[in-house]
């Protein structure tokens, strides 16, 4: 069985290090314990004061740890040094921090190495192999000078960057060096670890070290490549990070994903998993389990909390993280259904369609005087009100929120001129939405209302300007929703024909054809109608070429029963 050292760098929650240090030690592990010289005089105290009892147990020399600075690479190097020094019996030495936790038995560990006597384990690839680097500095940081903390001086490290680019002030890396990044948490043979700290060239190689970005993730990885037998370029220690660079943290929550994980040490474990700890610490009796420790078993799970974190779910907004424009995951959640000139155009509509496709059909969302929801609900789902003001407040979010909490089922709506318009570019722009028009049909409501023509003009040339705004948008460019759109000329010669296509995109395909047609309203008299628009100075063309006297394609024919010939 190999002796495995461990090298501890400890900087907060101190009685947690000092229990996984107990586990090493109860395991026959030396153990140095490097604490960060921030760390208070009185708490430094109390911790050392804990573990005094524990012959296993030493502290190395104090050196301030900045993260990104040099000095966390000194610590490594002066706990190291002590751990070679003071055991002469170990063999592989670990590095780990206070917030690693062991998850599989100390033997299995010792077990595993043993079986490897010339294997060191440490990340280690060129930049040019590196997907992980997060900040923009990869290759410049071995070639530019970072004298100041990213942290506490940030705008003296941004500007100092800037300044060595604008001059293109370069640094000379020592000869026979190919910088190395990887995980700062490795495990070396006792050779390859004498042979870093004892190089001839340790000073020349300090010295270049201390001006590199984040030297902790790159020292020991292009130095090993000078002195490693046998190199596996991974690390025994789990960690992983978010999209911003910064390491997960494992919480109670997370212990079957850790057990899965096979590994033996993860970090960063929260100070207050009691579960964690206990269950960790307190390992049942092991069944020499040989399983390689295989990180990769739960790298889906990560990649999804990553993708959940960075774009969402397709269609759930947060009032308090709302995307940019355009990078939204999904503008909405689900397919609707968006029918303008419709209800119009036919008597009862909402009635016939809701039996042709059994989806939920509602009237005007967006009428100005309240919510048109179905049977003339007062509030819908998740709490949505059919008050006007309280809708456009926001109207896209008033739509996004009406999809979201209906989830699982098709909803359709009437649509029109006379509507609040607010939430028209976001339907013209979202991949779920089916838009379907009948251009000039706003004019047949103005038909039948018996109103003076003087106001029904002015009112006529308003909705044709808000159509004529609403089919610009629809057939802009970034339009991405399902668009058909109809002059009321058009549509009229054959109505079946089109309904049909509608209902086979919402039913997909699910139903048999229509076998009974919505009731179109009586137009007569709606040609002569237009003609005396025209004859006021308002040219009403959204209709198309209407005919003067509307013949019998007005009302909607069936189409015929196909026959068999034998």
């Amino acid at each position: 069985m190999s002796a495995v050292g461990i090298v501890m760098m400890v900087h907060t929650a101190l009685s947690r290090a000092a229990q996984v240090a107990r586990h090493w030690a109860a395991a026959g592990c030396p153990v140095v314990i490097h604490v960060d010289s921030q760390v208070s005089k009185h708490a430094n105290s109390e911790f050392t004061a804990a573990l005094k009892s524990q012959p296993l147990i030493s502290f190395s020399k104090r050196h301030r740890c900045e993260w990104g600075t040099w000095g966390i690479v000194a610590a490594s190097q002066a706990a190291s040094e002590q751990m070679l020094r003071m055991h002469p019996e170990v063999n592989h030495v670990y590095l780990t921090s206070g917030s690693c936790l062991p998850l599989r038995p100390v033997s299995e560990l010792q077990d595993y190495l043993s079986e490897r006597p010339t294997t060191d384990f440490i990340e280690s690839a060129t930049t040019a192999d590196v997907p992980w680097i997060v900040g923009g500095l990869s290759v410049e940081r071995f070639t530019l000078r970072f004298p100041f903390s990213w942290k506490r001086q940030r705008a003296l490290f941004d500007g100092y960057v800037r300044l060595q680019r604008k001059i293109r002030l370069k640094r000379r890396i020592p000869p026979g060096l190919v910088p190395h990044m990887g995980s700062q948490w490795w495990c070396l043979t006792r050779k390859t670890l004498t042979a870093i700290l004892n190089d001839p060239e340790r000073g020349t190689y300090d010295q270049y070290f201390r001006r590199v970005w984040i030297p902790d993730e790159s020292y020991y990885q292009t130095l090993v490549r000078q002195h490693a037998r046998r190199i596996e370029s991974r690390s025994l220690t789990l960690s992983k990070f978010d999209y911003q660079g910064k390491p997960h943290v494992f919480y109670d929550d997370h212990l079957h994903l850790l057990r899965r994980s096979d590994c033996f040490v993860a970090r960063k474990i929260w100070p207050h998993a009691d579960r964690l700890y206990h269950a960790f610490l307190n390992p049942p009796e092991s069944h020499a389990n040989r399983t390689e420790p295989n990180p990769r078993k739960i790298d889906r799970i990560f990649s999804k909390a990553v993708e959940r974190r960075t774009r969402g779910r397709a269609g759930l907004y947060m009032q308090s993280r709302l995307p940019r424009y355009g990078l939204e995951n999904g503008v909405t959640s689900g397919e609707y259904s968006v029918f303008q000139g419709f209800s119009e155009l036919f008597e009862d509509f909402e009635t016939w369609l809701f039996k042709a496709t059994e989806a939920r059909v509602h009237g005007h969302l967006f009428a100005p005087d309240r919510v048109g929801f179905v049977d003339g609900q007062s509030s819908y789902n998740g709490a949505l009100s059919d008050n006007a003001k309280l809708r456009d407040y926001n109207p896209e979010r008033f739509l996004t929120n009406f999809i979201w909490n209906t989830r699982g089922e098709r909803q359709c709506f009437q649509f029109g001129p006379m509507d609040s318009q607010g939430a028209m570019e976001l339907m013209a722009r979202d991949t779920n939405a089916q838009i379907s028009v009948i251009s000039g049909a706003w004019a047949v409501p103005l038909f039948k209302s018996g109103k003076g023509f003087t106001e029904l003009r002015r009112d006529a040339a308003r909705l044709q300007q808000i159509e004529a705004e609403q089919l610009r948008v629809l057939r802009s460019q970034w339009a991405n929703a399902r668009i058909r759109i109809w002059t009321m000329a058009e549509f009229i010669e054959s109505p079946m024909e089109s309904l049909q296509v509608i209902v086979d995109e919402i039913t997909k395909g699910h139903h048999r054809h229509l076998t009974e047609a919505p009731q179109m309203v009586n137009l007569d008299g709606f040609g002569q109608f237009l003609q005396n628009l025209k004859n006021q100075g308002m040219h009403p063309y959204l209709m198309g070429d209407f005919p003067l006297e509307a013949g019998p394609a007005q009302t909607p024919s069936l189409p015929r029963k196909p026959y068999l010939v034998r």
